[in-house]
């Protein structure tokens, strides 16, 4: 259990660190005043400020933030205007500079969008750069093929005269065809045709051959319904000066599949359907960093990498108090023209940060409840 949490808080730190990281160092290169760079959210445990930022530990240990001058779109003319004499927020400390040359709200859209996107994209970069690394070692990724790795002696499959390294492309029962490009599609497809003769249609050395087959209802413990192991990944490796390459084409695909996913959860949860995949909140990525540190570095490399990827790809969504959200109020201002209410803006970041949590205590529930049952 001890494992399981320090190995979360570690797994979590990297990440959030990584992604406030990139806001930080970006808002620092455009000439943007950071107040306070913080690992966690408030309240507050300790901070040290250092220059003109504060760094700062807090409680509550989901997240952390980079503050930065003008952000939520005060005016920093109308606080130069109550204090004419007040220096300036700069390290050099010069009088008489306007503060608003340091605000987030007084600089050009475009390095506002450069400071926000920054956080989502060093987490994209982290998740390139250990997949790059793995590719040096040898990593196993999605084949788009299911492969026999055995047969069992006695087996239907065995006794229908089927081989290792046969590739199955097909099921047929009838008149009916089903694609197979996984072992889920292999496994759930020959357990609802068991007790019924199929036809399985496989590739050997290049050749399409077609073997009849009875699936078993009850199969021997150890053994499917067929009596053999599949696979469907296949071990990929690259030079270390083409596994970046590799390595960020990968973490494309990776993104792509990601949303393809989450656009069929949302229309599963507009259309009152079950759902076929399932979330993890924190407990259940504690749960899944305590077991990547028992099997050792490269499971901690890939979930780091996976999380990594995850938080880039939610974080860029549109939604109000993400890192996408802030973008989509820079485009509106941007092609309208116009400076949105920020009375009105912040009520919505509240809403939306209000149902981001509601989201998260109902999957923590979840992961709960899936612990002890």
């Amino acid at each position: 259990m001890i494992l399981t949490i320090i190995s979360f808080f570690l797994v979590l730190s990297i990440l959030v660190l990584i992604h406030e990281l990139g806001h930080f160092v970006v808002a620092k290169l455009c000439g943007m005043l950071v107040e306070e760079f913080g690992l966690g959210l408030p309240p507050r445990i300790f901070g040290i400020k250092f220059r003109e930022t504060l760094y700062s530990i807090n409680w509550l240990p989901f997240g952390g933030f980079v503050k930065i001058f003008g952000e939520e779109g005060i005016d920093a003319d109308s606080k130069s205007k109550k204090n004419p004499t007040q220096t300036s927020p700069n390290r050099g400390g010069e009088e008489g500079l306007n503060p608003k040359s340091r605000s987030f709200a007084g600089k050009p859209w475009f390095l506002r969008f450069a400071v926000i996107i920054a956080g989502p994209l060093m987490n994209f970069v982290l998740a390139v750069a250990i997949v790059s690394y793995m590719f040096t070692k040898g990593m196993y990724l999605p084949s788009g093929v299911v492969r026999i790795q055995t047969v069992q002696k006695g087996t239907p499959a065995a006794i229908a005269g089927l081989q290792p390294k046969d590739v199955v492309v097909g099921i047929m029962s009838g008149a009916k065809k089903y694609q197979v490009t996984t072992t889920s599609d292999m496994v759930s497809k020959t357990k609802e045709l068991s007790g019924m003769r199929i036809q399985l249609v496989v590739r050997r050395s290049g050749i399409l051959k077609q073997y009849f087959i009875v699936p078993r209802k009850n199969p021997p413990e150890g053994q499917g319904a067929l009596g053999i192991v599949v696979s469907d990944t296949e071990l990929k490796k690259y030079p270390w000066y083409s596994a970046p390459f590799y390595g960020t084409i990968e973490s494309l695909k990776m993104s792509f599949q990601y949303y393809q996913e989450l656009g069929k959860v949302l229309v599963r949860v507009v259309t009152f359907q079950k759902q076929q995949v399932e979330l993890a909140g924190p407990v259940g990525i504690a749960q899944m960093a305590g077991t990547a540190v028992r099997q050792g570095t490269d499971s901690v490399l890939q979930l780091l990498a996976l999380l990594s990827l995850n938080l880039a790809l939610i974080n860029v969504l549109p939604f109000p108090a993400l890192d996408g959200g802030h973008l989509a109020w820079i485009m509106y201002e941007l092609i309208t023209g116009k400076k949105v209410n920020e009375q009105v803006k912040s009520k919505i970041n509240v809403a939306g940060f209000a149902i981001l949590m509601g989201l998260i205590v109902l999957i923590t529930a979840n992961d709960i409840f899936k612990l002890f049952h």
